[in-house]
């Protein structure tokens, strides 16, 4: 397939040669304000689960970790898409761009497929494996259940997004995500306490409202990209799977995806440590992650729109763009986390307070919230480093860097601080494992530049 000149042209233009400030902020800023609207639909969402009671959250809390790893998979091949399509455009190898596309839906329709029947088959024993409370296993199980059978909603949405950010068009990406998140939004107090004459679904209502959002996203997603996004051909007549653009997509996504399976699998061994204290205490690690998503998802938009244009300007061997644009993000990522750090600190009580906190979800959270918020002082960079390996190919050292903070320092850590028989002394393990992920980072992040950037 041949592009038009004029496709062309623009995208050499907004990719190739506008200044790296001004093209990352107009990319960035549209999928900030989506993400930051998602992350503040995921709070809103617990603090109506929140208002049914304190095992309702701990319910969802503990779906989190397989919730973790279904978005994994989606972000990680969106990632991977990305990618590969970006450096695609870069070097103007439109028919390549278009297999990236069709392979990349391939992949993310067999994920849907798989994690709806897991979903049917194995939600209940999931929750039965960590606690023998039947209300927090009835719960989970709905909540599970409706979430993972209808995946494809959330799988969809995200490659539509990502394939929108990938052609430089976040804004429409901004759009089909605010879309979603206020449709789930405003569903969510209807579905859950039975609203206009709806039944009271409880917890079962807000995975329903989740998976209607994300529906609604998903077809929003489909009409921009089938309208505006022209660099991209949705033609899948005479489609075969492309083992080399799929092997590619891996290469680069897979380490996204084994970090959010790590950081799941992290949430569920956290879980179990826990649980040996008091259910009080996961409640608030739920509260603990969707608070830090809403000040992490601002740097997650940065990243995406960071994404395609390093990998742009690496197809074009654009040294110094690359550079910049890597110093740019790490310096906005700074301030975004500086600022989180400070509300932190200051208003504990008061974001606890949004939850419904009991006396005994005070007295945990209060401390619980000051020292993780340690993290935000480090986590901006680590968290821009890993997209950068992800964007110039180098997948592998972001699976180093995540498995070495899950496995090698914060599980150990929080196992270890347990035994002092203090729920307190558990949450340093996470400002200790962000400082050992910032030190790894740091020495992978030369070792890319002398290897990869210098040298361009």
């Amino acid at each position: 397939m041949s592009m038009p000149q004029e496709t062309d042209g623009l995208t050499q233009n907004v990719m190739g040669t506008k200044p790296i400030n001004k093209l990352l902020l107009s990319m960035s800023i549209p999928m900030m304000l989506s993400m930051m609207v998602q992350a503040l639909y995921n709070i809103v969402d617990s603090i109506f689960v929140a208002r049914i009671s304190e095992n309702a959250l701990t319910a969802v809390t503990l779906a989190f970790p397989v919730q973790g790893v279904m978005i994994g998979v989606g972000v990680g091949t969106g990632v991977g898409i990305n990618a590969l399509l970006s450096k695609s455009l870069g070097e103007h190898n439109f028919d390549r761009v278009n297999k990236s596309a069709a392979n990349g839906f391939f992949l993310i329709w067999i994920s849907a497929v798989l994690f709806a029947l897991a979903g049917f088959f194995l939600s209940e024993g999931y929750f039965r494996i960590q606690t023998d409370i039947e209300e927090i296993t009835a719960m989970g199980r709905d909540y599970l259940f409706v979430v993972s059978v209808f995946s494809f909603a959330i799988f969809n949405q995200i490659t539509l997004e990502r394939l929108l950010s990938s052609t430089g068009k976040t804004f429409y990406a901004m759009l089909t995500q605010i879309t979603g998140a206020i449709i789930n939004i405003i569903l969510d107090p209807i579905m859950i306490f039975g609203l206009f004459g709806f039944p009271a679904l409880g917890v079962k209502g807000a995975a329903i409202a989740t998976v209607i959002g994300q529906t609604s996203a998903c077809i929003i997603g489909l009409y921009f990209n089938i309208r505006i996004n022209k660099e991209i051909n949705f033609s899948f007549k005479g489609f075969k799977p492309d083992k080399w653009i799929i092997k590619t997509i891996y290469s680069v996504g897979f380490s996204s995806i084994l970090m959010q399976a790590t950081g799941s699998v992290m949430n569920y061994g956290i879980n179990r440590i826990f649980l040996s204290f008091t259910p009080t205490a996961i409640a608030v690690f739920g509260v603990f992650f969707r608070l830090q998503s809403f000040l992490f998802m601002p740097v997650f938009g940065l990243n995406n729109a960071m994404v395609p244009i390093i990998a742009f300007n690496y197809g074009t061997k654009s040294r110094n763009r690359i550079i910049y644009t890597i110093k740019y993000s790490m310096l906005y990522a700074a301030v975004i986390m500086l600022f989180g750090f400070l509300i932190f600190q200051l208003i504990p009580d008061k974001m606890l307070g949004l939850f419904n906190a009991s006396p005994e979800m005070l007295s945990i959270g209060i401390v619980a919230l000051r020292i993780t918020s340690l993290i935000f002082l480090f986590a901006g960079f680590c968290i821009v480093g890993i997209s950068v390996f992800q964007a110039m190919g180098n997948g592998a050292e972001s699976v180093i860097i995540a498995t070495a903070r899950q496995f090698g320092v914060l599980l150990p850590a929080a196992w270890l601080l347990s035994l002092l028989g203090t729920i307190d002394a558990v949450w340093w393990a996470f400002p200790i494992a962000e400082i050992v992920s910032l030190i790894l980072c740091a020495l992978c992040m030369k070792r890319l530049y002398n290897r990869k950037i210098k040298t361009l």
